[in-house]
């Protein structure tokens, strides 16, 4: 898979809610019920991070739930790209961007958003094909005034930004026209999912899911 194919599919994913949940997930059981939650509210694409022992199975059970489409993040090594693909992830995010890692993602065929956070690795990325980005970590890189001053010199590129991004934070970014979609954990607070609060969280959802762009 070319990155310029990548990137047509990683915005198709990216098109279909404002807010791409950010998520990381410890106890198993609460995979499916969370995807559940999360889908039920309006936010089918799923972005689980890849930072605890659970991450694996979690995807397997989400990719289970009718209407979810669901990655796997914080992809670092080729090897965490093949065990994404095996476990049914059908998009990737990084933090950053490796020739390896990039080369993994063409070989399994899996859509990567690669993480850029400077001009000049927004520009190498484009150069390769890939005109969808993920801009990380946001907050931190200079936030949605540093993105709305990036798309005048290069408008080519579209981002999901990510990092430090809240609902009230959230619009400043949507309302950029280099914007698909941000990505934020604020829509399954860790305090709801130890509750089973699944009604909380499809709530979340879905007033992440209303947010104009």
């Amino acid at each position: 898979m070319t990155p310029a194919e990548q990137s047509r599919q990683a915005a198709e994913f990216c098109r279909l809610a404002p807010v791409v949940p950010v998520l990381v997930i410890d106890d198993i059981a609460h995979a499916r019920p969370l995807a559940e939650a999360l889908v039920k509210g309006g936010l089918p694409a799923l972005e689980v991070t890849l930072r605890t022992p659970a991450a694996l199975d979690a995807i397997r059970a989400m990719a289970e739930v009718p209407g979810g489409v669901v990655g796997a993040g914080t992809l670092l090594t080729p090897a965490d790209v093949k065990a994404a693909k095996a476990a049914g992830a059908r998009f990737g995010v990084s933090p950053g961007a490796t020739e390896r890692l990039l080369d993994a993602c063409a070989e399994h065929d899996l859509p990567l958003l690669p993480g850029a956070a400077t001009a000049s690795e927004i520009m190498a990325l484009l150069e390769k094909g890939y005109t969808v980005q993920k801009f990380f970590p946001a907050e931190q890189a200079g936030g949605a005034a540093y993105l709305k001053s990036i798309g005048s010199p290069i408008p080519q590129v579209s981002f999901c930004p990510t990092g430090g991004i809240s609902l009230k934070l959230a619009p400043e970014y949507l309302g950029l026209k280099n914007i698909l979609c941000v990505g934020g954990s604020w829509v399954a607070p860790k305090d709801a999912m130890a509750r089973g609060d699944w009604a909380a969280i499809t709530t979340l959802a879905a007033e992440a899911a209303a947010l104009s762009r």
